[in-house]
């Protein structure tokens, strides 16, 4: 399934100059230097090719450099062990010296079959080059990755891009090509050659330069003495399709459009036809909401506000982010390094129509009331990116458990249950630093909705009776006097007391609550009837303190303590929007 929607993927972008893609025989590589010469092929110059500190893509003879211990020269082009029988730090100077006398052969021996003065002088160059010069040119030891290719001075082309050399080389590409097994593909069901080694994929991060997706390397995994990638026979034409259609998507001019990460893992999103959800859904998956700054591309911001409005209004705007939300499918495939090949961690194919409400479902579970709204000057996001709630599962970016993502995602993108460690992940770093802020607040709420079946109100609820809900407004009704009767110190007791208190009540709340008495009797008049009203109307519910609270319990405790913390603050605003007038407190409490 993945390797067909690839292949169809393809079929449809091949022809679209947008993306580039290289036709059989040839490749896209990141160019970082090219080796000017003269029209005598004494060398000139040799110049960075970088654009803003990054390679320049070009096409290039031949498909793309294989990994292994062996040496495997490309035609005109390559990196400087190869080209100049140069690399920066070189632990194994024979082997690279060995590289380059394979790179002049290989060109030497083309010589005779090639009738052109741009070829001519790159031989010239190679058969004068002697590798102990790279040392007089500083650029090199700046370049320790990357490929270079070959100009001839004053041109604006590349020698590899001559029309003689490029006919030669089809020529030459058809007349040696390997034939190999026959058998019918897996993809299009087709006799045809199968593919002896499939393509190299680039892009995923964390992993090599570049990994393949399909192979075999052991015994093990062989059958009926099939070796290599003859155990999955894909036609050549195919297995060329499906590469060429993935490393688009990953490491292609368009790959901004079509990828992102999450975790450890790097995500490719298609659609099987042009649509809006294939235009907007990386930029919406990595930031969630339109963007303020002015660099935001316009049209793209008017796109994400389409699909942003699809999101809020549901079915009667779909048509606007697809003409035909029913039919157009849209596919995720997320990958991760493992030694030489790629592990697919997702693979998920539905309709745009699927994909908006699945997507609609997930925020309305998760939906709850921001910590700051549109008019602070960072408000909480109406729409938070998974990566955003992964973060919260750890102090560093490092440290979020990798298993999380896939599970995650597929939670989001099909209605099943979050992954229990998500959840757990986050009710721990509450614990440990203290802090219920709104992500993990959206965290917790999905989770009791979607995998606990419970009702939970976007804001403070009054008349939940839970305890643990209740026991967690107390606990913030006791903190906020504390504040209002101290004003600003160093630890408040969701320092000291947070962690026992979301865990066993029973143990905490006595001692808090002889606290509390001495807090209120600092407060004046009107501000402390209020307030122990307050605590009298959350209090009066509950017949006694838990002696001890189960996991989902603790989420209801934060969920308690951060509605009731958003509504001492909310009720000032909202009080003076009504009445400027009225005399407010910190709490948001009006003052008899």
């Amino acid at each position: 399934m993945i390797l067909q929607s690839l292949y169809s993927l393809y079929e449809r972008l091949r022809d679209d100059p947008a993306y580039e893609i290289a036709p059989p025989g040839y490749s896209l590589q990141k160019i970082s230097f090219k080796v000017v010469l003269r029209h005598d092929g004494t060398l000139f110059e040799i110049q960075s090719t970088r654009q803003d500190g990054r390679p320049r893509q070009l096409r290039v003879l031949g498909e793309t450099k294989s990994s292994g211990s062996g040496l495997n020269p490309r035609f005109l082009w390559d990196n400087t062990g190869y080209m100049l029988g140069f690399k920066t730090g070189d632990l194994k100077p024979n082997r690279t010296r060995s590289a380059f006398d394979a790179f002049r052969k290989l060109h030497l021996e083309a010589e005779k079959d090639i009738d052109s003065p741009a070829f001519s002088a790159v031989c010239s160059f190679l058969k004068s080059w002697s590798p102990e010069r790279a040392a007089e040119y500083p650029l090199l030891s700046e370049l320790s990755t990357g490929f270079g290719v070959f100009q001839i001075e004053g041109e604006t082309s590349y020698v590899h891009q001559d029309s003689t050399i490029d006919s030669w080389w089809q020529k030459t590409t058809a007349s040696r090509e390997e034939k190999g097994q026959t058998g019918q593909c897996l993809l299009t069901g087709e006799s045809g050659f199968i593919a002896r080694l499939q393509p190299m994929i680039k892009g995923v991060m964390g992993g090599k330069a570049q990994s393949s997706l399909v192979g075999f390397n052991d015994p093990a995994y062989e059958s009926y003495g099939k070796e290599q990638a003859y155990n999955a026979p894909v036609a050549k034409e195919a297995a060329f399709g499906y590469g060429a259609a993935l490393n688009a998507l990953m490491d292609g001019p368009m790959r901004s459009k079509h990828r992102f990460t999450l975790g450890d893992a790097t995500i490719a999103f298609w659609t099987d036809r042009p649509s809006l959800a294939e235009d907007i859904f990386v930029e919406f998956a990595q930031h969630g909401t339109v963007s303020p700054a002015p660099a935001q591309d316009e049209a793209l911001r008017k796109k994400l506000e389409v699909f942003l409005r699809a999101l809020r209004q549901g079915v009667e705007a779909y048509s606007d982010v697809d003409q035909d939300p029913d039919h157009t499918n849209y596919y995720m495939l997320s990958l991760s390094p493992n030694a030489a090949r790629l592990s697919v961690r997702f693979f998920n194919r539905g309709t745009v129509r699927e994909l908006l409400e699945n997507l609609r479902r997930h925020y309305r579970d998760m939906s709850i009331e921001r910590q700051f709204g549109e008019g602070a000057k960072r408000p909480d996001p109406e729409f938070p990116p998974a990566w955003m709630l992964l973060q919260q599962t750890a102090r560093n970016a490092d440290d979020i458990p990798p298993v999380l993502s896939g599970p995650l995602l597929r939670a989001i993108l099909t209605g099943a249950r979050y992954p229990a460690g998500l959840y757990t992940a986050v009710i721990r770093r509450i614990r440990a630093d203290r802090q219920v802020n709104y992500l993990r607040a959206c965290v917790i709420k999905g989770w009791l909705v979607r995998n606990q079946n419970q009702e939970v109100s976007m804001s403070l609820d009054t008349e939940r009776k839970d305890p643990a809900y209740r026991v967690g407004r107390l606990f913030a009704a006791l903190e906020k006097t504390q504040v209002d009767a101290l004003g600003e110190i160093n630890a408040t007791i969701r320092d000291r007391f947070y962690s026992a208190a979301s865990a066993t009540p029973q143990s905490v709340f006595p001692l808090l609550l002889r606290t509390y008495q001495h807090h209120l009797a600092k407060l004046e008049a009107g501000l402390k009837v209020n307030r122990e009203k307050l605590v009298q109307e959350i209090v009066g519910a509950l017949v006694d303190f838990p002696a001890h609270l189960n996991l989902s319990e603790q989420g209801l405790f934060a969920l308690g303590y951060y509605h009731q913390m958003q509504r001492f603050f909310r009720r000032k605003i909202d009080a003076a929007e009504v009445n400027p007038q009225t005399k407010e407190t910190m709490n948001g409490e009006e003052e008899s």
